[in-house]
């Protein structure tokens, strides 16, 4: 069956670009400051094969073995793809996360940072690494408490050697994300990181604001999936 027109992954892709813009002007930024992570987790290759046609090049994948499936075909014919990681990793997977992943941005306890460190040194392979932040204190979400966020990130730096460059969060689901966002850009400004990873596909424009530096957008761009 066909899509609709404009109801094309090429055509979403479009639209949340326009929105990107639009937020980047509205909170007075530069949008070229701004990274769209295209979100493939549960989406096929081909689906993803579109968004590259369409221009897109750097993706977002919550499970190891999932993007090990899909990615390297495509990578294999587009070298330039930028692939993160995005959900919760175990330690046990950090090997496989260190050969495939060029960003890992879900470090979020000392055992993992040491794990990840520990294959970096053995295969000489060095991803660029975000610390994931439970912004909401959450306790049924992955990221580590806000009070604990500058002790890691001294130790990812210092001890470890690991090329961390920003922050990561997932604001919690009901009430206005805003201030959640705006404590995690606080926060990475405290630590000296670059980079926020932050708003998906309901909040994007609102992380902007805050001062988002990549956003997260999935369903806006695959439509909705059911999940495995």
């Amino acid at each position: 069956m066909t899509a609709p027109a404009g109801d094309t992954i090429s055509a979403r892709l479009a639209a949340v670009r326009a929105a990107i813009a639009d937020a980047a002007a509205a909170a007075g930024r530069d949008p070229r400051a701004i990274t769209l992570v295209a979100v493939s987790k549960t989406n096929p290759a081909e689906a993803i094969a579109e968004a590259i046609a369409a221009g897109q090049r750097v993706f977002g994948e919550n499970r190891v073995q999932e993007a090990q499936a899909k990615f390297p075909e495509l990578r294999r014919r587009h070298p330039d793809l930028e692939l993160r990681l995005i959900g919760h990793l175990q330690s046990n997977k950090a090997a496989d996360a260190v050969a495939l992943f060029d960003v890992i941005e879900s470090i979020d306890s000392t055992k993992l940072a040491r794990a990840i460190a520990k294959e970096m040194r053995r295969q000489d392979r060095h991803p660029r690494c975000l610390i994931q932040v439970n912004i909401g204190a959450e306790p049924q979400k992955s990221g580590i408490e806000v009070d604990a966020v500058a002790e890691l990130a001294a130790l990812c730096r210092d001890e470890l050697g690991l090329p961390v460059e920003g922050l990561m969060c997932i604001p919690p689901a009901e009430g206005d994300p805003s201030p959640h966002f705006q404590r995690l850009a606080a926060l990475a400004d405290r630590l000296g990181l670059p980079v926020r990873s932050m708003g998906m596909s309901g909040d994007y424009p609102k992380a902007i604001a805050c001062g988002a530096t990549h956003v997260r957008v999935g369903t806006a761009i695959f439509g909705s999936r059911p999940y495995p």
